[in-house]
């Protein structure tokens, strides 16, 4: 049957062999009890039945030239049929380039190889790498492709081509360049085949840090040293009391002036204080995000989040992040990707990631300090993409007990709503450390979100473009003095 269809199909008529594949495909795939391998057979039996029709038709009236018809149509459809699935099944795509980790700005080389492992040259090949519609679309694109990602290509029997570009990358993100697709077919146009031919790699493209002016450990700040009631560390600027020596004390803890009046070593004790640090809360859904700001908005407000991580780990201090945002490698598709022949665009469509937004857990990233833990807070903002699983009032409630009392909760969003602020007013009110980053380039939609949460005594900073991320400490700084 998926013979015959073809068989009746020109090279040139492309569009068409791609429905007739498509409806071939779906037509194979419906059926529970059919197997691909009963499908060739029942297109091979017509082929013969039509083929020993003619021939009998030309025994029959003696039409030698209807004989010869028959032969030549039978071996021209089983010679294309024979070179479209040799062709397809010796041509092998490898990909040289792996996963990657970089920064805004950077660029990286994709490199592919082809090669037919068969002795029979392969007529033509069309190799695409895939890349994500979406990242080239802008202006500039998010990937910016130097080169050329789609060919095609002549291979003699056991030669090796190769097919390389570079991409450039222009703001921060999670993507996956390829798989490969590969199509061949026979040289009238009478078979097509369609492969997936490699795995395909991924790219993390790092949010910029910016340096932060006016930070001053000691002021006032949603990042601070405060009173905490667990003993993390002590202080040794704030002495409590003395008490005797015991074992394991420091020789610098001793006492001199009591231990000279008693005669027995006495120890200092110091008040008990931590580093306050901060947990940044940041909403992404699309509701609060709306698409006439992006990818500015967002990447605005993940740039400010890393920048305040990166400056309390230059101080030790401890930092986690809580979102409702999206994972980008949650959805990506990770099975089908080699020895599939089908359609291309359902080929294409089954090696693309997916676009679903259906998050309804937070992403946490757990309070910590270090070089190590800001790298995987950093590559975690990475990967962030608006979802519409969770709003920002039902990630704070269901985020709660994984958010620490020790830190200072720093709440980043675009358009607070109503039960956003009742939630941080009720943190406020609680005795939670809390302050707000709200991330708009109007002055009097920032005035508009910031009047009630100023009536809480809650500070907020106005995070209006790049240049304000830099004093978004200082801005802080003032606004806690003030309240």
């Amino acid at each position: 049957m998926g013979d015959e269809r073809k068989a009746d199909l020109s090279f040139g008529d492309y569009d068409h062999i791609e429905v007739t594949l498509s409806s071939y495909t779906n037509e194979m795939t419906s059926s529970a009890n059919e197997t691909s391998a009963s499908a060739e057979p029942s297109g091979l039996f017509k082929v013969l039945a039509a083929t020993a029709a003619v021939l009998l038709i030309g025994l029959v009236f003696g039409a030698s030239l209807w004989v010869l018809t028959a032969i030549v149509a039978a071996a021209v459809v089983v010679l294309n049929q024979f070179l479209a699935k040799t062709w397809a099944t010796a041509t092998i795509a490898t990909r040289v380039s792996k996963n990657q980790e970089l920064h805004v700005g950077e660029s990286f080389a994709v490199e592919l190889t082809i090669k037919n492992t068969s002795r029979i040259p392969v007529v033509w090949l069309l190799v695409e790498d895939l890349v994500p519609r979406w990242t080239t679309i802008h202006d500039p694109p998010t990937l910016e492709i130097e080169g050329d990602r789609v060919g095609v290509m002549l291979l003699w029997g056991g030669q090796t081509r190769k097919v390389s570009y570079t991409v450039r990358c222009n703001r921060r993100g999670y993507f996956q360049i390829g798989p490969t697709v590969l199509e061949t077919g026979d040289v009238m146009g009478l078979y097509r085949r369609y492969r997936v031919g490699t795995q395909p790699q991924y790219m993390t493209v790092l949010p910029k840090v910016m340096t932060l002016d006016g930070y001053d450990i000691a002021s006032p700040r949603p990042m601070g040293e405060i009173r905490m009631r667990d003993n993390v560390f002590e202080d040794p600027t704030r002495l409590r009391g003395i008490r005797q020596w015991q074992p394991g004390d420091p020789m610098r803890r001793v006492h001199w002036s009591a231990t000279a009046r008693t005669g027995i070593l006495h120890s200092k004790v110091y008040e008990p204080t931590s580093i306050a640090g901060a947990t940044l809360v940041l909403d992404l859904h699309v509701d609060t995000n709306p698409s006439h700001n992006e990818p500015v908005r967002t990447d605005l407000a993940i740039t400010a989040a890393a920048s305040i991580a990166s400056a309390l780990m230059e101080q030790s201090q401890p930092f986690a992040m809580v979102t409702n945002g999206r994972d980008a490698a949650d959805r990506i598709r990770i099975d089908g990707w080699k020895g599939d022949h089908r359609v291309r665009e359902q080929a294409k469509r089954s090696a693309q990631m997916t676009d679903k937004n259906d998050r309804l857990r937070p992403v946490i990233v757990d309070a910590g300090r270090g070089p190590a833990h800001f790298q995987k807070l950093r590559t975690q903002l990475a990967r962030l993409e608006r979802s519409d699983g969770m709003s920002l009032a039902q990630l704070l409630i269901e985020a709660e007990s994984r958010i620490s009392s020790e830190t200072t909760l720093l709440a980043i969003f675009q358009q607070p709503t109503p039960e956003t602020i009742a939630m941080l007013v009720s943190f406020a009110r609680r005795g939670k450390a809390v302050a707000a980053i709200i991330n708009t380039l109007d002055a009097n939609e920032y005035g508009q979100a910031a009047g009630p949460l100023i009536a809480a005594n809650i500070p907020t900073i106005h995070l209006a473009d790049d240049r304000s991320i830099r004093d978004v400490c200082r801005a802080s700084t003032g606004s806690l003095r003030s309240a």
